[in-house]
């Protein structure tokens, strides 16, 4: 390639292959758009390679781990189990390697021409491409960034072999006897009980009066009771002052309430936010604004301040979550082939993989009564479902907000084994319209965990079959 050349002209370019890069880019090709999708580290993002993906198997790794330690209440008797960490986190690879095979595969399949590399906007319409000493030159009609985000690295823990950012941490050859956690928002808390489930001691200093403070108390109530019988101790209103590296590990000092702590450990992981990867892309040749955040400025399209440009996932305002990246993908390319797409976050869902599992969709009771709405929930806990109580995992409830009026379901809130996957009927049912009395007459099968929609439902109506009214 020839310095200065324009090597290609492309009628989209998706600048990042994450979970909003790749799949603008196949509903870009889909439309009818020929697509360069450039990437300069992982194709497949952060998600597939060093967050969501890897992250809950070593979660999934350490509930199995726990429940063979644990199985005398269901007869089986464990005289000896151990854990081959090496294994597992082979095991954790070939899962990512499957995974970002597949994105490839799938780019190749829509004929999408795939350049590794690092972008930078020469041009309103120019990207330039650097490819270790060479650098091309690409013109575009449109373009998507879905750069993502990065960890943030706080004053007196520079990232190290003992200070790590979540990715580090997943990367450990070693199962740590003694961890501490500088955060406690959902990447703290979900590695906090993966590792105290292999058996680390784990520390976690929560700058705020509470972990998850996204979340109502009552939905974090049994994840509290579980890491404390994990082991884990948690101090909230905590704040991190420095680290001392030694031979041995780290020394971590804490202000507590007022009191100096210093905690011994192997290794300090920090988890307290991500900042925006918009900083080296010469967004100003662009013509593209951001916020005081490095956040970029879009319209309800991913549009930004640039007619030809699109932003979508961490980089712009909202929460940063994959398949939130994934939708507003679908948007803007979209909206780039001429479609009317805007986004909704209407029924948005969010989801720890904590133990047990936090998920939401819509709105809470509070938020509901703060827009005004008069509100009648419905509450039904795990421990009177018949799968829940075969499975052993009784703690939690699923909760469903509904406008008092007609029963319009609002949101619902699960706290409980296997949250992630039932808060999904709860986003279709927000997005169809649907009232409690619609999710109480269809019939749910037996016995699944998926019955407490049905159940709680029924509450909602005044006409509870399992619980006393």
């Amino acid at each position: 390639m020839v310095v200065g050349e324009f090597t290609t002209e492309a009628d989209t370019i998706v600048i990042g292959a994450g979970p909003g890069g790749y799949v603008a880019a196949i509903r870009a090709a889909q439309l009818g758009q020929k697509v360069i999708v450039i990437e300069k580290e992982h194709v497949g993002g952060v998600c597939l390679n060093v967050g969501c993906i890897p992250s809950k198997a070593l979660i999934s790794a350490s509930h199995r781990f726990e429940q063979a330690k644990h199985s005398e209440d269901y007869g089986i008797k464990a005289d000896h189990v151990s854990l081959d960490f090496l294994k597992l986190q082979e095991w954790k690879g070939t899962v990512v390697s499957r995974l970002t095979g597949g994105v490839r595969s799938l780019l190749k399949a829509h004929d999408i021409e795939l350049v590794e590399g690092e972008a930078l906007f020469v041009e309103p319409d120019v990207v330039r491409v650097n490819h270790g000493y060479e650098s091309s030159r690409y013109k575009f009609n449109h373009c998507i960034i879905a750069t993502g985000s990065s960890p943030i690295e706080i004053p007196g823990f520079k990232w190290s072999d003992r200070v790590l950012s979540s990715t580090g941490a997943l990367a450990l050859k070693e199962v740590p006897q003694k961890m501490v956690v500088i955060g406690g928002g959902y990447i703290g808390i979900e590695l906090s009980s993966a590792y105290a489930g292999f058996g680390t001691e784990v520390v976690v200093l929560e700058g705020t009066p509470s972990i998850l403070p996204a979340f109502d108390k009552r939905l974090i109530a049994p994840v509290k009771k579980k890491l404390k019988a994990k082991g884990v101790t948690v101090f909230t209103e905590a704040l991190a002052r420095g680290v001392e590296e030694t031979p041995a590990g780290v020394k971590v000092t804490a202000e507590i309430k007022g009191e100096t702590r210093i905690f011994d450990a192997d290794y300090v992981m920090v988890t307290v936010g991500r900042r925006p990867n918009t900083r080296d892309l010469g967004l100003d040749m662009a013509g593209v604004e951001t916020t005081e955040r490095g956040l970029i400025k879009v319209d309800k399209q991913g549009k930004t301040t640039s007619e030809k440009i699109y932003a979508i996932g961490d980089i712009v305002p909202g929460l940063a979550l994959a398949h939130k990246a994934s939708y507003e993908g679908k948007v803007a390319a979209e909206a780039i082939g001429g479609e009317s797409s805007e986004v909704d976050y209407r029924a948005m869902p969010a989801v720890v993989f904590s133990d047990p599992e936090i998920a939401t969709v819509g709105l809470s009771e509070e938020e509901a009564k703060k827009q005004g709405y008069e509100v009648k929930s419905g509450q039904f806990p795990f421990a009177a479902n018949g799968r829940a109580l075969s499975l052993g995992e009784t703690d939690g409830f699923l909760k469903i907000v509904t406008r008092a009026s007609d029963g319009l379901i609002l949101g619902a809130q699960i706290v409980g084994t296997n949250a992630s996957d039932m808060i999904a009927e709860f986003g279709l049912a927000i997005e169809s319209g649907m009232t409690a009395e619609d999710v109480a007459l269809t019939i749910h099968a037996h016995p699944t965990l998926g019955e407490m929609a049905m159940e709680a439902a029924d509450v909602v109506l005044g006409k509870p079959i399992h619980i006393a009214k």
